[in-house]
């Protein structure tokens, strides 16, 4: 189905959400998710917390509601994350590049 709605599209990486390490259920799930995704699984959890509960229902993003939240904190952490994986992949492509040119 992919190929014939968008062919260009690539996975980037997967999201788990709502994580509460506490739980077998979620325990169990980031072990599946890292089994069948692998590295595109991030390393970064967005945890379960109130305060990323609460910041829709007052129309502000998570890190202008509580920046000190562990959920802000997690999204911070993850977009650093995701700056990290597109540098590494622009470098593997400028590589791959210069090997064919």
């Amino acid at each position: 189905a992919q190929s014939q709605v968008n062919p260009e599209l690539e996975l980037e990486g997967v999201l788990l959400t709502m994580y509460d390490g506490r739980t077998n259920l979620a325990k169990q799930v980031e072990n599946e998710a890292r089994k069948f995704f692998g590295k595109a699984v991030y390393h970064n959890v967005i945890p379960r917390n109130v305060r990323l509960s609460e910041s829709p229902s007052f129309g502000r993003p998570i890190v202008i509601y509580d920046p000190q939240s562990i959920g802000a904190g997690a999204y911070e952490s993850l977009a650093k994350e995701m700056l990290r994986r597109r540098k590494k992949a622009e470098k593997k492509a400028k590589k791959k590049l210069k090997a064919v040119g």
